[in-house]
């Protein structure tokens, strides 16, 4: 699978390898600051948050949802959404924290969830 799971003309949705699933939001366009997107790619950010966050507890399980945006190495809005786990490495420090432990996840399979989130994700 590519690593672009969604796409339209405001934003796109790309898997990040990792131990735990984690996937990120882009902007199309180039923008610096959340503050300078107007209304509608905002509210299209926060609906896609939303979507992904709602399928990634839905199907995961998991114990706990992260949502970060820093952009200090890439000055272009993006958002991480990650499932935490309490056994996954890191957990409860954030994933470019300090590893707590050897990873011991079992997860099920990461396509059914690729797929549904971007089937959601087109009723933006």
């Amino acid at each position: 699978m590519s690593d672009i799971i969604f796409e339209n003309n405001l934003i796109k949705v790309e898997i990040e390898p990792s131990q735990i699933p984690w996937l990120k939001i882009f902007t199309q366009e180039p923008i610096k600051e959340f503050s300078m997107c107007d209304k509608h790619l905002k509210q299209m950010i926060w609906e896609a948050t939303d979507i992904i966050e709602k399928q990634m507890l839905q199907y995961f399980q998991c114990d706990k949802i992260n949502i970060a945006s820093f952009g200090n190495y890439m000055p272009h809005v993006h958002f991480h959404i990650m499932s935490r786990f309490k056994n996954d490495n890191y957990f409860p420090e954030p994933m470019w924290g300090e590893q707590q432990r050897d990873n011991n996840l079992v997860l099920p399979p990461l396509e059914p969830f690729y797929n549904a989130v971007a089937l959601n994700l087109r009723s933006l």
